[in-house]
């Protein structure tokens, strides 16, 4: 019976792919999870006039970075990030998934970076209180 179920669920994940983990944690983080993100930038954040200078600091100062932003977006709201992840070589992904999100960017590594222990990776400012509702 064992064996059944087992190989059932290699033919399933060969018909529909492997599964995904944390779907939710995906949706919202455009398409990372959360024990990756060094910052993440709400989408009032990211129309704000000019960039955080949080962003230019982890992209001078961080290795092995993925720049995820937020397809719904206009380009021209988020182009200066575009620019300034080229000058460090950080690869970029304009996220178009269907998923509505307040999340704009994210700023991640391809392996967990902060499991275990306490971390924000928010900038709490006005804009990002009046973008979460608080």
């Amino acid at each position: 019976m064992q064996q059944k179920s087992k190989l059932e669920q290699v033919l399933l994940q060969g018909i529909r792919g492997m599964a995904e983990t944390l779907p939710e944690e995906r949706a919202l983080f455009l398409s990372t999870i959360s024990e990756r993100i060094y910052l993440a930038l709400t989408n009032k954040q990211v129309i704000h006039k000019g960039m955080y200078p949080e962003a230019i600091d982890v992209m001078s100062s961080k290795k092995d970075l993925h720049l995820f932003l937020n397809g719904e977006l206009s380009y021209n709201i988020y182009s200066n990030y575009i620019k300034e992840a080229s000058k460090h070589n950080i690869p970029f992904t304009i996220v178009n998934d269907g998923h509505d999100t307040p999340i704009g960017l994210v700023l991640a590594s391809s392996t967990a970076i902060n499991s275990g222990k306490e971390y924000t990776f928010f900038i709490e400012d006005e804009t990002f209180k009046r973008d979460m509702g608080e």
